[in-house]
């Protein structure tokens, strides 16, 4: 019996990336679908690349919720408490590609989101998705709190050298682009291809949201609270995540001693690659995947760590990792569904 996948949100770019894998998934198919914007009309009438594929009407989320074993929300952060309660009940698993339930500190929610935690209880429940990082805290759980793109490249990144004190847990910088289906599909003036196209710039300088969540992922990791400084750039792709990090190696540590690092904890990883000394991670070469290509570099002269993660946004860093979490969830193998190979060119 194969799951039952539901969408709430399909007609979005996270949604429509989930309907793509899904449709290739041998132990999953898609069970409804609904959205807002485009209730009534076909997914194939409003991404024509799945005629004849996917000609599922979207319909409501109640309908979504009845039919499905499992259901995404690819909604925007706000919306996904009220539909996690509705799933809970109706004893569904739930995968949360927003915001809601990634932070567990309320007051940093109520700071960074202008929101609340309406059921205390659902958010002790849930648990962070990230399955390199806390794969075994993932399997057979029901609420799952998907991460998004900055916030898988960059704890990646740096997640071994700051577990295993390589390096200093002060003054780390990820320095991130990412391409412009990060924004989501509702326009906007600074997506706008006049103003994107032949542009690059930064955005919420010292001030983005994710810089929180990547903390508490780092602080887990390594057992102590950390900072860091975040900066993202618009970058004018459709795909793609690189997150350029740096932080202080610790005194005493050479190269060697980062790649035995990386190699311990990511050595049996199917979708992280660690490349080779000399090669640099590069967004093209994970696009329409879900791998995440680390690259690491020493410089010797001021004793800094670069590592470079580059993953595609939409996959790793969103709708990838979420059929990720689903295959732990029900005990499928993890990698089922999610070996699309990316294009060479």
């Amino acid at each position: 019996m194969k799951i039952k996948a539901g969408i709430v949100g399909a007609t979005g770019y996270a949604g429509a990336e989930l309907v793509r894998i899904l449709l290739g998934h041998p132990d999953a198919e898609i069970a409804a679908i609904s959205s807002v914007s485009f209730e009534g009309q076909k997914l194939s009438d409003v991404y024509p690349a799945y005629y004849g594929l996917c000609d599922l009407v979207c319909g409501t989320q109640e309908e979504v919720v009845e039919q499905s074993d499992v259901i995404f929300a690819a909604v925007p952060h706000g919306l996904s408490q009220e539909l996690a309660v509705q799933c809970v009940q109706a004893g569904k698993a739930f995968i949360d590609l927003g915001a809601d339930f990634r932070l567990k500190d309320e007051a940093a929610y109520q700071k960074w989101y202008n929101g609340s935690f309406q059921y205390p209880e659902l958010h002790e429940q849930a648990v962070y998705g990230l399955p390199e990082l806390f794969r075994e805290e993932i399997r057979g759980k029901k609420v799952i709190a998907n991460p998004g793109c900055y916030t898988t490249a960059a704890p990646l990144a740096l997640a071994p050298a700051l577990k295993e004190g390589l390096i200093s847990s002060e003054g780390m910088i990820a320095d991130c682009k990412s391409g412009a289906t990060g924004a989501g599909r509702k326009p906007a003036q600074n997506t706008h291809f006049p103003d994107l196209n032949e542009g690059f710039s930064a955005y919420k300088v010292a001030a983005h949201r994710h810089t929180p969540e990547m903390e508490q992922t780092l602080s887990r990791v390594c057992g102590k609270q950390v900072h860091m400084t975040f900066v993202p750039h618009l970058l004018p792709i459709n795909r793609g995540i690189l997150a350029t990090c740096y932080a202080r190696l610790n005194s005493g540590v050479t190269e060697a001693d980062i790649r035995d690092a990386y190699s311990r904890m990511y050595g049996k990883e199917y979708f992280i690659r660690l490349l080779p000394q000399g090669k640099v991670a590069d967004v093209k070469n994970v696009r329409c995947s879900n791998f995440c290509d680390i690259s690491l570099h020493v410089d010797t002269e001021t004793g800094t760590l670069i590592a470079i993660s580059a993953i595609d946004n939409m996959g790793k860093g969103a709708a990838g990792q979420a059929v990720q979490n689903m295959n732990l969830s029900f005990g499928v193998e993890e990698q089922a569904g999610l070996k699309m190979v990316p294009p060479a060119f």
